[in-house]
């Protein structure tokens, strides 16, 4: 990665500076939404200014010293200087620096913090500019166009060992927390899904219309849908039991052996009016070409209801932790989500929750009241409907949407933020990247991250060092082309590695 310095500068030492944009934050831990809003800040000015807010700060808990908040801001390469305020006072700020531009979050569009009101008047008698801006949403990287993979790796390895520094987090504590795993039962309801991969050679373009050409050579199914949520947490070690709605096929026949091969007890509910749900991906080596679906999202009748609450009830007595894993395919209906939630209060179980919703319509924001949602970018935008907002806003939005105690924020290859509520109330924040550089098969990132989640969750296990352990599950999975089964060697193999890379 190529070099840039970044100065830091203490309030009292700084001049003015030419051509310059002035960020604003506490910055209590360093995440992509950040990352984003300087990117804006360095497409506005030749300097890029970042004031730091001091540690006597009295809007925001600081978790981390201003001295280590400005460490890991300069770590990203993309402040030319950073600026250490002894407060909030940025208005002491634009007096000493005359930035041409303040970029500010767009949460502050319509502030009524003094701090903020009196630094945007200054601004403007200065006769700067004042510009809102969360950074540019973007669901993909660019990164392997500019930088090696080796680099990429090394760079991400670190960003990962200093969020266990930060966390006071050892590989040790790591190994020992799956230890823990074994007598910890995990309920999964949610929707089957049967993964065809069919691998094929590209023959060429066909002469008669403008399409690729592809020979098959063979297939292989996966289980997958909320089926490989269970059978992650089996292969970890956990136990667990899988509810679900099968068709009366083949397919349902051999999601049953499957599960037997893998311990797994079942409540498997058959309904000959709808196929188990299908799809049947073609691929050329490691890139999809595109999939074919077979499945029936209605949702079930009151009969099939009553089904899933009868095997609902019985599960939940000797359960840890509950997994709602919603793929939309018409299991999870409102008075099945409404019997989990009274249910699991009544037993006073943990809830894990995520609704994948990439190619079917669904909300994360229904899932009330859980232990951890485990949303994507996109799909907490749509829950809110809004797309301007920077990541940190969107993230704080659905958790008092849905008054969830702990979220993870998945933010495909730039990882994941994972939130935690502290006793105190504060919202603590810790960003975890993406460990793998060029994944194989991102299909199943997300299942494996909730299943890790859940288990160490329930195991009474802390928030950041189960989302140390969700990313390390994660960067395991998804260089296995189609949904294979994490065993816990798989993941302590992985965390070795990781700890390894460095030392």
């Amino acid at each position: 990665m190529t070099e840039n310095m970044t100065d830091t500068i203490s309030i009292r030492d700084i001049g003015t500076v030419l051509d310059s944009v002035l960020a604003y934050g506490h910055f209590n831990s360093v995440h992509p939404g950040h990352i984003r809003h300087l990117k804006s800040a360095k497409e506005i000015g030749t300097k890029v200014v970042v004031a730091v807010i001091g540690d006597q700060s009295d809007s925001v808990k600081n978790f981390f010293s201003q001295t280590e908040r400005a460490e890991s801001l300069a770590l990203l390469k993309l402040a030319d200087i950073i600026v250490l305020l002894d407060g909030e006072e940025l208005d002491v700020a634009i007096e000493k620096i005359r930035p041409n531009t303040v970029l500010l979050g767009k949460e502050h569009q319509r502030t009524t913090n003094k701090n903020i009101m009196e630094a945007i008047k200054t601004q403007k008698r200065l006769g700067g500019v004042v510009k809102y801006d969360a950074g540019e949403t973007h669901y993909a990287t660019s990164e392997l166009l500019g930088f090696s993979q080796a680099d990429i790796r090394n760079e991400r390895t670190a960003k990962f060992l200093e969020t266990c520094r930060r966390q006071s987090i050892q590989e040790d504590q790591l190994i020992e927390a799956t230890r823990l795993w074994a007598n910890t039962k995990i309920v999964v309801i949610g929707d089957t899904i049967v993964d065809q991969y069919v691998a094929c050679e590209a023959l060429g373009l066909s002469a008669e219309a403008p399409v690729v050409v592809v020979r098959e050579l063979e297939n292989k199914n996966f289980v997958g849908g909320a089926a490989i949520v269970a059978s992650h947490i089996r292969a970890l070690g956990a136990q667990c039991h899988y509810i679900s709605v099968v068709g009366n096929d083949q397919e349902a026949s051999d999601v049953i052996e499957i599960l037997k091969e893998r311990d797994i007890s079942f409540n498997l509910i058959k309904d000959k009016t709808r196929p188990t749900t299908f799809k049947r991906r073609y691929v050329v080596e490691n890139q999809k070409l595109f999939r074919v679906s077979r499945l029936d999202d209605r949702c079930l009748s009151p009969e099939k209801e009553d089904e899933i609450i009868q095997a609902i009830e019985y599960s939940f007595q000797s359960a840890n932790g509950v997994v709602v894993s919603d793929f939309v395919y018409g299991l999870l209906t409102p008075r099945i989500i409404n019997h989990i939630q009274v249910m699991a209060n009544k037993e006073n179980i943990m809830l894990f929750g995520d609704v994948q919703c990439s190619s079917q319509v669904g909300n994360i924001a229904k899932l009330k009241n859980f232990t951890l949602l485990c949303p994507n970018e996109r799909e907490a935008r749509i829950a809110l409907q809004d797309k301007d907002s920077g990541i940190e806003k969107i993230s704080h939005k659905l958790i008092t949407a849905t008054r969830a105690e702990k979220l993870v924020m998945k933010l495909g290859a730039q990882g994941f933020i994972a939130y935690n509520i502290q006793n105190d109330g504060e919202l603590k924040n810790e960003p975890f990247p993406a460990l793998s550089v060029n994944p194989v098969d991102v299909t199943g990132a997300g299942d494996s991250l909730l299943a890790v989640m859940a288990i160490g969750l329930a195991s009474g296990q802390e928030m950041m060092l189960c989302s140390a352990l969700a990313c390390c599950m994660a960067s395991t999975a998804v260089d296995n082309m189609g949904n294979t089964p994490i065993t816990k060697a798989d993941l302590l193999e992985k965390i070795n590695r990781v700890f390894s890379d460095v030392m």
